[in-house]
């Protein structure tokens, strides 16, 4: 019964209706729970934005200004993990579209202090492209790009 029961949840993340949205498609209250997080400012923009469960507990965006994701632990909060780098503090990112057949593509994102971190995003191919290129973009316009 336990083999079954893992079977679905493992079902339900593969398949789950999660999309790419924008700042201009999330919902007020899961905007204030990104600022709560004290990863997005007033003026802010969020370009593109991505869960792999629900937004309350996990999120990968990109904004005019930085590159972040979190995910809260509802059990336990000194298991949450939450990671941002404004653009001028990233020195190199790095796209992982075939990350294995149970994994998420994801940007690893490196910051001048040597720490890294990944941002997922799942979609059509299309979809993780313009994702990770839009995110490439904004380092090259706002970051330090040699």
């Amino acid at each position: 019964m336990r083999n079954y029961f893992n079977i679905i949840i493992v079902f339900l993340i593969l398949f789950s209706c999660n999309k790419i949205e924008t700042g201009e498609t999330l919902e007020k209250k899961d905007l204030d729970n990104i600022k709560s997080l004290k990863l997005l400012k007033d003026g802010e923009i969020i370009f593109g934005f991505y869960s792999e469960y629900k937004k309350s507990v996990a999120g990968s965006f990109f904004t005019n200004q930085r590159i972040a994701s979190y995910w809260v632990d509802e059990r336990n909060s000194k298991k949450n993990e939450i990671n941002s780098a404004y653009y001028k503090e990233i020195v190199e990112i790095d796209t992982v579209f075939n990350a294995g057949a149970t994994y998420t593509p994801y940007i690893l994102v490196t910051k001048t202090n040597g720490k890294s971190f990944k941002v997922r995003v799942d979609g059509d191919k299309k979809e993780i492209k313009t994702f990770f290129e839009g995110a490439i973009r904004q380092w090259k316009i706002k970051g330090t790009l040699r």
